[in-house]
Formats: structure tokens, C-alpha cells, sequence
């Protein structure tokens, strides 16, 4: 394991219980590699030094009990929408939020199989936009590029990871948010089923369009980190049956009808396929081919699914926008986007949460006939820092749509997806491919991620050192 880059949860969980390195170790060069970065990257919110280094020595001394859990030991990141107990939840916004008192559940499952919570890292403001920037904390950097973002919302934890601060990371998908980043990023990004991963005390984050999921370099470690963080609270709405996602990452998936997906599901504005990104998802689509899966191109019907996310999307933003302590601190594209909730919570929310039976079943058919879809996960490489944060309501929308119109109706359905690398554009810009299928398919996308894994190793290539020191508190 080298100091200046961390190693995978895997790796790090062997040399924990092997005893070559102790966790105060891991978590002291992890400290100092967020430390490091932070004034490049600015990945983190919250940094709980003194409080991990604490953790981290808990664990030592378990490890020398001879007792071993799942991640006993190994520092890992949340993102800044989960509770963590004695800090406060900003989930990207200003003002002044109070310490929570209890961990959220998928943090207190993280911390039943032994993870160290190193810290919270930057979301944008709600979660609403594929980028990390805001005037709370300043600019998230992408570590294969400084001058464009890693993406959103799950920014932070993308970058924090692709840059090697920490192994894996949680984050939440609530229209890509997990998938986005780490497709700008060259991540492995599983957005679970519904429920896999408990949001409570949110039971329904933003009407059920949103999950927990996972982040990490490799496959192996963002299955890991699911299991681990996989259950449920007692109160919880959506209870998924339970199942074991990293066992499927060495299991040989057998020959697969793979739909290869290219055409954006309908949206008011035009959205355009980059056409270097279009031939980085045909190159995955031939290598699947040649592992002896049956491949086609072929488009699920998804129709006006489009009519039924903005309900749900605004009235979550209308929910959350409520707890904020002030909200005259909050941007303006917010303050629309929950006066749009208000008014769309009645009748049309209704509508919205009843069309999903419709689509379940409508999108579900198109499974008799594939078993596994392949799209791109976005439309376009990640945009220059500021290239979206400084645009008007209307102006966002219409680009954020542009940009990224793949990721959206898998959290409609609330079925897993899995982004994996795809390679790069002019730039060196990393773009992303979804592996994506219906619900409880989690063993079959992440065994179909591993295969490809093994064929083109992209766990092995790093981002390069950044060449600017970017001042964090710039937006």
C-alpha cells in the first residue's frame, strides 16, 4: 500500500487482518491525504480527524482481540445527505445546521461492519444538479481534470475516491447521482434497488426517486461496500429481499441478451448523443460481444416517463428545502424548484406515484426479451467548473437535461443500475457506460461489470497529480 493513494477496501481489509498495517495507520494517511488535496479538490465538507483517529484505534484493538467484521477498520467517506451522529447535515446548503444525534441507518450499518467514518463529503445544494459547486463550500474539482467537475451530486465523494483519499465511498442517486459522477470520474457507481440501502429518517427520499449506493475503484470493492451497508430500519417503506452482491463478482454471468440502448428517453429539451461517448458504448457493446453475449441494439419503451419524475423531484425538494434553517439562504433555483413542489403535491404527485405499476410492467416486458441494457450514462464529458452553477433556473434545467439524460428513469423504477467506465474523450475526460436491469438485479449487472473489468482494467489507470492549485472556496 502506498501512502500517497489509498488501497481498496479488499486490499485494505486483508493487510487489517493480516496485521501488516494497523487502522490508526490507514486512517492517519488517509487524514493526511484528504488534507493534502482538500485545497485542489475540496471533496470534503466535515472531517472528523480526531473522532476517526478514535474509531480507528477501537478497531485496532478489536483486530488484536482476533475479531473480524466486514470492514473492521478500513476508512470509507459518506456523502453530506446522510446523518452521521455529533455532525450536522448540510446536504450542500448554508446556514447554520445543529449536530444530528443519531447516525442515519446505512451509517450505522457501515459502522456495524467496522468501517471508519473519515468524514462527509460535498453534495451540491439538495442533490438537484450534476455538479458540485455552491457558495456553502466553494468548488469540487475533478482529479482527472481541475478545471471541470467530477460531477453530481455525489461530487465529493467521487472525486475523493477517483483521487485515491479514500477507498470507496456512499453516495445517493436521485437522477444519477451516483452514476453520474462516477462515470466523470472513471468509477465503478452501483445504484442499488429501492430499499437495498435504508435513506432513513428519510423513509421515502424524495418520494422514493432516490437511494443510497456505492463508489469505489473496482467492482469487488463497490459490491463490498454495498453489502456492508445493505438493511433496513425498522420503519422503513421498501424492504427488498435480501441478497449478497459482492459474491457475483467472480461468478461467470453465462451468454446474456444485451440491449444496446442509445436513444435518450423523451424530454422536452433536445438532448445529443456526444459522438465520441457513442463510440467509447459501441466499444463496450463489441467487447461484450466477443465474451459470447448476444448483443443488439434495441430501446426500452419508456414513453412519457418523463411526466412522472417532476413531480416527485420537486416535491422532495420542497420537503428537504423546509429543513433548512434558513431558507432565504437557499439559491434561488431551489426556492423554484420547491414552489413547483408545492403545487404539483396534490393531484399530480397522485398521478406520478401510481404510473410507476404502469411502468414496472411496460418496462418490465422489454426483460422477456434482454436480460441486461447497456446505454451511456451521460450525453456529454463533464462541463468546466462554473459552466452550469452560473446559469438561471430555466437555463440549468435545459442543460442538466442536455448533459444527462440517461440516468433519471432507473430511479422512477427504482431498479439498480450499474455505471462502469467507458474510457475517455479529447481531453483525457472520462465517460461512463450504465449496466442496467430490473429489480433484485444487482448480482447480474455486477457480475457483468467484474467480466468486463477483468477484460479492460481500468482500476489501474490513476488521474495525474493536479497541475493547479485551485484556491476551495472559489465558485
Amino acid at each position: 500500500m502506498t501512502p500517497d493513494r489509498a488501497a481498496g477496501l479488499a486490499e485494505s481489509r486483508r493487510a487489517l487482518a493480516d496485521g501488516e498495517v494497523t487502522s490508526r495507520a490507514l486512517v492517519e494517511r488517509t487524514l493526511a491525504r484528504i488534507e493534502a488535496a482538500q485545497p485542489t479538490l475540496n471533496a470534503f465538507r466535515i472531517v472528523r480527524a480526531e473522532a476517526a483517529l478514535a474509531e480507528a484505534d477501537a478497531a485496532d484493538r478489536e483486530l488484536a482481540a482476533g475479531a473480524r467484521r466486514p470492514l473492521l477498520g478500513v476508512p470509507v467517506a459518506v456523502k453530506d445527505d446522510m446523518d452521521v451522529a455529533g455532525e450536522p447535515t448540510a446536504f450542500g446548503c448554508r446556514g447554520d445546521f445543529p449536530p444530528v444525534a443519531e447516525d442515519g441507518e446505512a451509517v450505522r450499518r457501515l459502522r456495524a461492519a467496522g468501517a471508519v467514518i473519515v468524514g462527509k463529503t460535498n453534495t451540491c445544494e439538495l442533490g438537484q444538479w450534476p455538479f458540485t459547486e455552491g457558495p456553502a463550500f466553494g468548488d469540487t474539482r475533478n482529479p482527472w481534470h481541475t478545471g471541470h467537475t467530477p460531477g453530481g451530486s455525489s461530487g465529493g465523494a467521487a472525486s475523493a475516491v477517483a483521487a485515491g483519499l479514500v477507498p470507496a465511498a456512499l453516495g445517493s442517486d436521485g437522477a444519477g447521482s451516483v452514476r453520474i459522477p462516477a462515470s466523470w470520474t472513471h468509477l465503478i457507481g452501483i445504484k442499488p434497488q429501492r430499499g437495498r440501502i435504508s435513506t432513513w429518517p428519510h423513509g421515502e427520499s424524495f418520494q422514493g426517486i432516490t437511494v443510497n449506493g456505492t463508489l469505489a475503484r473496482t467492482v469487488g470493492d463497490a459490491a463490498l461496500l454495498l453489502d456492508a451497508a445493505s438493511g433496513n430500519h425498522d420503519r422503513d417503506p421498501h424492504r427488498p429481499p435480501a441478497l449478497t452482491v459482492a459474491d457475483a463478482v467472480g461468478r461467470d454471468p453465462g451468454r446474456l441478451r444485451v440491449a444496446l440502448s442509445l436513444k435518450p428517453p423523451f424530454t422536452a429539451v433536445p438532448a445529443r448523443l456526444h459522438p465520441q461517448i457513442r463510440a467509447r458504448i459501441v466499444q463496450l457493446a463489441d467487447r461484450l460481444a466477443s465474451l459470447g453475449h448476444d448483443v443488439e441494439e434495441a430501446d426500452p419503451p419508456y414513453g412519457q416517463i418523463g411526466l412522472t419524475f417532476l413531480p416527485r423531484a420537486t416535491v422532495g425538494i420542497a420537503e428537504r428545502a423546509r429543513e433548512a434553517p434558513d431558507p432565504a439562504l437557499l439559491d434561488p433555483r431551489t426556492r423554484g424548484a420547491a414552489r413547483m413542489g408545492r403545487l404539483l403535491g396534490g393531484a399530480p404527485l397522485r398521478a406520478a406515484r401510481r404510473a410507476e405499476a404502469v411502468l414496472h410492467r411496460r418496462i418490465g416486458r422489454f426483460f422477456a426479451s434482454y436480460d441486461v441494457i447497456l446505454a451511456p450514462t451521460t450525453a456529454a464529458p463533464p462541463p468546466r467548473i462554473g459552466a452550469l452553477y452560473r446559469l438561471g433556473g430555466l437555463a440549468t434545467d435545459r442543460a442538466m437535461i442536455a448533459a444527462c439524460p440517461y440516468a433519471w428513469p432507473w430511479n422512477v423504477l427504482g431498479w439498480p443500475g450499474v455505471n462502469v467506465p467507458a474510457g475517455f474523450v479529447d481531453g483525457g475526460l472520462p465517460v461512463g457506460a450504465q449496466l442496467l436491469g430490473p429489480a433484485g438485479s444487482e448480482p447480474r449487472l455486477v457480475s457483468v461489470a467484474a467480466q468486463l473489468e477483468r477484460e479492460l482494467r481500468w482500476h489501474e489507470l490513476w488521474p495525474p497529480a493536479p497541475a493547479v492549485d485551485f484556491p476551495a472556496g472559489s465558485v
